[in-house]
């Protein structure tokens, strides 16, 4: 799914986080207190990591 900004926008919070994944590894969290966070999960060594990017609409 492509994240746009209305999609981003539009998106209410729930009581648990929400995930809104992208294309190649990216997402945005969407946490209960609405605030929503730019991540990327990635392999590393054959290790699954997950790089934290900052929040939206910052970055």
């Amino acid at each position: 799914m492509a994240l746009t900004d209305i999609l981003i926008r539009n998106t209410k919070p729930t009581t648990k986080p929400l995930k809104l994944t992208g294309d190649g590894g990216l997402l945005l969290l969407v946490q209960p207190n609405a605030s929503r966070w730019w991540r990327l999960w990635y392999r590393f060594a054959g290790k699954e990591k997950m790089l934290s990017l900052g929040t939206y609409p910052t970055v």
